[in-house]
């Protein structure tokens, strides 16, 4: 088996049948297989999908795992070469994992790789490419420096505005909407590390990936769009939580030692000063109408619910 391809669904029915669809439509003579799991929907997504793709394995939970768990829930059963880690509200191209496959089979230096990833309005998901988030690259991210001053690499360390996304380059990391990683990197460096829930825990598997020594690499000789539901319309306290926790959780495990403690102090400090604007920002908008099912399972990371 060549290829593997996760995909965590909660409540996305729609969504994740179109993108079952997508890469059924593939043109490739790499060989693969879909393993699906499902975090206890109520959707009817697990028999919808069951009846319609008899081929793809699923495994369906009865209580929230989870995208990090969920995700090594079908590594562990997974038999390709290279595991896809693949949102479920994803659409990918009818060449996306023939030139992914063929891409990681010509540099066997690169342990994890992601495409070019588009949003329905036609512009670049930036997550597809970014740098770590050390204290000064989140320092000018958070603070607007990146925006300002988009061309200099100095201020635009985390998203990288300054490299054309129509080239291909090593990154420092990928986004878990489409992360293709190698066998040998998972058995060497493990999954993903299931403390984080819902965020930050592509980012941590890509510092870890590339700590063991491999290559993380941006490849936009493909792309796929991504559907990200409600995000900008619905921010729920769960969402805020995670989002915040997922920073402390990755300062604390990888930048903690570098770093003396003032600036430790400062970054825990910025923080919770961006988790206590965030929730006043969220208190103070007028409430908005219920978003669909479907919609509001996409609010942050497919296939968690919220």
């Amino acid at each position: 088996m060549d290829l593997s391809i996760i995909i965590v669904n909660y409540n996305t029915r729609d969504l994740t049948l179109d993108c079952l669809q997508s890469v059924y439509d593939s043109r490739t003579a790499y060989r693969y297989e879909v393993i699906l799991i499902d975090n206890h929907s109520s959707d009817g997504s697990v028999q919808a999908i069951a009846e319609r793709y008899l081929q793809v394995t699923v495994i369906a939970n009865d209580n929230n795992a989870g995208f990090a768990k969920a995700n090594n829930q079908g590594m562990n059963i997974a038999k390709g070469r290279y595991i896809l880690l693949l949102n479920s509200d994803t659409v990918v191209q009818p060449d996306t994992l023939h030139t992914m496959v063929s891409f990681m089979d010509s540099r066997p230096d690169v342990g994890a790789s992601g495409c070019k990833i588009i949003l329905p309005d036609g512009s670049l998901d930036k997550a597809c490419k970014r740098g770590f988030p050390t204290p000064s690259a989140s320092f000018y991210y958070a603070f607007g420096f990146s925006k300002l001053f988009p061309d200099r690499p100095r201020f635009n360390q985390y998203q990288l505005g300054y490299l054309d996304p129509d080239d291909s380059y090593p990154v420092d990391c990928l986004v878990g909407a489409f992360m293709m990683v190698r066998r040998e990197v998972i058995d060497q460096v493990g999954g993903l590390d299931e403390d984080f829930f819902m965020y930050g825990e592509d980012i941590d598997w890509c510092y870890r990936i590339k700590e063991a020594g491999w290559g993380i690499y941006y490849n936009s000789d493909t792309y796929i769009v991504h559907y990200k539901g409600g995000s900008a319309r619905r921010r729920p306290l769960k969402i805020v939580y995670e989002f915040h926790r997922a920073m402390v959780l990755f300062h604390r495990k990888h930048f903690r030692r570098k770093y003396n403690a003032v600036i430790n102090g400062s970054v825990y400090a910025g923080i919770g000063l961006k988790f206590g604007l965030a929730l006043l920002a969220g208190w103070i908008k007028p409430p908005r109408p219920a978003p669909a099912a479907s919609e509001a399972a996409h609010d942050s990371k497919a296939g968690v619910k919220l």
